[in-house]
Parts: C-alpha cells; structure tokens; sequence
C-alpha cells in the first residue's frame, strides 16, 4: 500500500473554506428553491406541517454548518502567520462526513418534498443510521467482548482459596 500524502496547513484551510462554501451554497439554494416553490406555486399545500418541516431542515442546515465551522477554525500567530489550519473537514471516517451526509440527507429531503410530503419519512434515515453506528462502534462491542483473561497468579490464588473453602467445608460435616 502507497503511503497517503500528506497536505499543509494551508492547503487544509483552503480546502475547509471550499467544502464550507459548497455545502452552505447546497443547502441555501435548496431552501431557497424549496419556499419560493411552496408559496408561490403549492401555497394550497403549504400547511403548518410544512412550515414546521421546512424549519426543522433550517435548523439542521445551520447546526452543522456551524459545526463544521467551529470544527475547521484556524489559529494564527500574533503575527498573523498560520499555525493551524483546524480539522480536517476532508478527512475519511471523521465526524465531518456524518454532518455532511445529513446536510445531502436534508437537501435532498427538501427537494423531492416539492413532489409529495412523504418524502419527509427520508429525513428518518438519519435516526436509524446514528443507531446503527452507536451499535457497531460502542455498544455491540461491548456486550461481546470477551472476558478479560485471568493471569495466572490471580487463578492460582483462586484455586487455592477454593480448596481452602473446601477443606473448611469438609470440617464442618
């Protein structure tokens, strides 16, 4: 296997400033599509159920951009120069990839929302997922995982107290 290549500060920075701005343009332009054609077009069925939903994807849409933010936040120098460009928003298997996954959930919702309200029932995939990944990585291991081995010190000491447990019993008859 080739060794991955490493990247600078720098080049993390402009990289997180890019994925930052993509996924506020996805989401902007989705709920921009998405009211404008529901109050303009469908207003008949533009209920408050909507308008609920409709806030609710705001809120996700905001939350995890403002936390890929806070995430991807630089720290310079008092001189200005660059010492750390923050978390890379790129990287595979971070947490940035399950804010980004929501936020394509999220638009995508939104948009086929447009045809039919239950389309909604999608935004149920995030909930089953955050399962499924809670199962996998904490708590399927830990109900199987195997007990901790006894080292042998610890078992010796252990069968000689149950011998001795024994004879004491043995008296007792």
């Amino acid at each position: 296997m080739a060794k991955e290549k490493t990247r600078g500060q720098k080049q993390i920075l402009e990289e997180n400033k890019s994925t930052i701005n993509f996924y506020l343009l996805m989401s902007t332009i989705s709920m921009a599509l998405y009211l404008l054609l529901m109050m303009f077009v469908f207003n008949e069925s533009f209920t408050l159920l909507n308008q609920i939903l409709s806030c609710l994807s705001g809120l996700v849409f905001g939350s995890c951009l403002a936390t890929m933010k806070f995430m991807a936040r630089p720290v310079f120098s008092s001189s200005g120069s660059l010492l750390d460009g923050g978390l890379d928003l790129n990287m595979k298997d971070g947490f940035s990839e399950h804010l980004k996954d929501l936020v394509i959930l999220t638009t995508l919702t939104q948009i086929l929302s447009i045809v039919s309200n239950y389309f909604w029932f999608l935004w149920l995939f995030a909930p089953s997922r955050g399962m499924y990944l809670l199962w996998v990585n904490f708590i399927g291991p830990w109900i199987f995982a195997p007990p901790p081995e006894i080292d042998e010190g610890a078992q010796e000491r252990e069968d000689k107290k149950q011998r001795k447990l024994d004879r004491r019993m043995r008296r007792v008859q």
